[in-house]
């Protein structure tokens, strides 16, 4: 197991996190479609993970994917993690904090923009600063 710049007990995390943060962040769990806060939020500033406060995505690469998840064209550099995913009998790429590692979600390369990736991220993973 990979040792993170932040590392906390279990039970520190079920302290500070909600049970659906917890359940997100740190049991890889994924919110129900068209139900996060920030799925349809395009208001100017930051996102932060919600485990650690670490900046993650800047508004300007959200965009709306249509798939019922916050979905950006890009991460900031060195602050997402890569792996990847076999779980479900598919083969995708998992995205994670790099500083706690909580997960986020999953990127595809099926973006719209020039990157051509798609940050498929969970609400409950991050928070929004102006």
């Amino acid at each position: 197991m990979k040792n993170y710049k932040l590392e906390k007990s279990e039970e520190e995390w079920k302290e500070q996190l909600s049970p659906e943060q917890y359940r997100i962040l740190r049991q890889k769990g994924t919110e129900a479609p068209h139900t996060g806060k920030y799925n349809m939020h395009f208001e100017q500033g930051e996102y932060k993970c919600a485990g650690c406060g670490e900046k993650l995505f800047d508004s300007n690469s959200k965009f709306d994917s249509g798939c019922g998840w916050p979905s950006f064209d890009e991460a900031i550099e060195g602050k997402v993690e890569y792996v990847q995913d076999r779980t479900f009998g598919m083969i995708r790429t998992e995205i994670l904090c790099s500083n706690c590692g909580g997960h986020l979600g999953h990127v595809f390369d099926d973006g719209p923009t020039e990157t051509g990736q798609r940050y498929c991220v969970n609400s409950a993973s991050i928070d929004f600063k102006k």
